[in-house]
C-alpha cells in the first residue's frame, strides 16, 4: 500500500488547491490499492483548530478531476463547520471513487482504513453519501480515526439523526429571525432528498406542524415517506418543487441531496422566502449568496445548520452521550441566529457572515499554533 501527494493535475485542480484566496488545502492524498480496486481521494483542509474531521463520500464520479474536486471543495466546507461548532477540530473530507452498490466490498474499506491510519491521526473519518454505520464499522478494523460506528463498536450510530435535528433549529431560527415565530406551524416547506437526512427532517416539520412536500430521486425514499406520511405531498422533481405552483409556493426550501443546488437556474424559480438545508455546498458559484439576497431570500449557511452530525460523531473522540451531543446541536438555533444578526450588522448575506466568523476562528488558532512553536 502506497501513499502518492497530488504532484500533477490540471491547471483546474491545481487553481482550486493553491488558491491563496481560500487559504489552500494543507494536504492532499490519492489513494490506490490495486489488488481491491480502491480509488480514493483524502483532502485536509486545515489542521489549525485540531485534526482534520470529515465524512468519506462513496460515489460515481463522472471523472476523476471531478472527485479531487469535490474532495477539495467537501474539505473546505468541513473546516469552516467545525469552526462554527466550536469542535475544536479542523476541516477534511475523503471520496471513494465508483459505485457503492457495485464496487464496495469488505476488502475495499479495509484498504481505505489503512490510508487513514497511514495519516497518524491528522484526518479523523466519519459517514457520508454512500457511507453506512457498518461500512465505518470495517474501516475502523484498520485504523482507530474512524468515528461514525455502530454503537455496538463503541460508535455514536447513524449521525443523520442529529444532522436533521441541527437543520430543523436552524429552520426554526430562520422563522423566528423573518418571521418572528420560531414554529413552522402552518408553513410549506419544500425538502429535496428524503435519504439519510432528509426523512428524519420530514418527521421533525411534521410534528412541528408543517405542510411538507417533497421530492427524490429514488422512488423507494419518497414511498417510505408517503407510505408512513399520507398527507405529505410528493412532486416530480426539484424544479417541480421548488415552485410549488400546487400550493402557491413554498416558504422554506430544504435542499438535503448533493451539493450546487443553488445556482443560476433555480435561484430565480425559487418560491421560498427562506432556504435551509441539508446538503453540503449548496451555492454553486461565489455570488449566489448575494442573488438570494437580492430577491430577498434569507440563506441559513449550510455548514453550520447541519453541523449536527459532525457534533455527533466528534463527540465518539471523548465517549460518545447522545444527550450530550443534542444538547450542543440544539445551540445552532442561537448560532444561526447570531449569523443573521452579524449579516444585518455588516450589511452582507448571512454566507459571508458566517465565512468572516469561522476565517476568525481559524486564524486564532493558527496564531495560538504559532505562539505555542515559539
Amino acid at each position: 500500500m502506497g501513499v502518492t501527494t497530488v504532484t500533477e493535475m490540471t491547471d483546474g485542480v491545481l487553481h482550486t488547491l493553491f488558491r491563496t484566496e481560500q487559504g489552500g488545502h494543507e494536504q492532499v492524498v490519492l489513494c490506490q490499492d490495486r489488488a481491491t480496486g480502491l480509488k480514493a481521494v483524502i483532502a485536509i483542509h486545515s489542521t489549525a483548530l485540531g485534526p482534520a474531521l470529515g465524512g468519506t463520500r462513496f460515489h460515481a464520479y463522472a471523472s476523476d478531476e471531478e472527485a479531487v474536486l469535490d474532495a477539495l471543495n467537501l474539505s473546505r466546507g468541513m473546516s469552516y463547520k467545525n469552526a462554527m461548532a466550536g469542535l475544536g477540530l479542523g476541516g477534511g473530507k475523503a471520496v471513494i471513487i465508483g459505485d457503492p452498490e457495485v464496487v464496495k466490498t469488505e476488502e475495499l474499506l479495509l484498504a481505505y482504513g489503512r490510508f487513514v491510519e497511514s495519516l497518524g491521526g491528522r484526518y479523523v473519518t466519519a459517514c457520508d453519501v454512500g457511507t453506512y454505520v457498518a461500512d465505518m464499522d470495517v474501516v475502523a478494523r484498520e485504523t482507530r480515526w474512524a468515528t461514525g460506528r455502530s454503537p455496538e463498536n463503541g460508535g455514536a450510530g447513524d449521525s443523520s439523526v442529529l444532522t436533521a435535528f441541527g437543520v430543523f433549529q436552524g429552520m426554526r431560527a430562520s422563522a423566528q429571525h423573518l418571521w418572528g415565530d420560531p414554529t413552522l406551524r402552518g408553513r410549506k416547506v419544500g425538502v429535496a432528498g428524503v435519504g439519510k437526512v432528509g426523512h428524519y427532517l420530514v418527521e421533525h416539520l411534521l410534528e412541528d406542524g408543517a405542510e411538507v412536500l417533497i421530492t427524490d430521486v429514488r422512488e423507494e425514499s419518497v414511498r417510505r415517506i408517503l407510505d408512513k406520511h399520507p398527507q405529505v405531498t410528493a412532486v416530480a422533481d426539484t424544479d417541480a418543487l421548488i415552485r410549488a405552483e400546487s400550493v402557491g409556493g413554498l416558504d422554506i426550501y430544504a435542499p438535503c441531496a448533493l451539493g450546487g443546488a443553488l445556482n443560476d437556474d433555480t435561484v430565480p424559480a425559487l418560491t421560498a422566502q427562506i432556504v435551509c438545508g441539508a446538503a453540503n455546498n449548496q451555492l454553486a458559484h461565489p455570488g449566489i449568496e448575494k442573488d438570494l439576497a437580492d430577491r430577498g431570500i434569507l440563506y441559513a449557511p449550510d455548514y453550520v445548520v447541519n453541523a449536527g452530525g459532525v457534533i455527533q460523531v466528534a463527540d465518539e473522540l471523548h465517549g460518545f452521550d447522545f444527550d450530550r451531543c443534542k444538547a450542543k446541536a440544539t445551540k445552532i438555533f442561537d448560532t444561526t441566529l447570531e449569523i443573521f444578526a452579524r449579516a444585518k450588522a455588516d450589511g452582507i448575506p448571512p454566507a459571508a457572515a458566517a465565512d468572516r466568523i469561522a476565517e476568525q476562528r481559524m486564524a486564532d488558532g493558527r496564531a495560538a499554533k504559532a505562539a505555542q512553536a515559539s
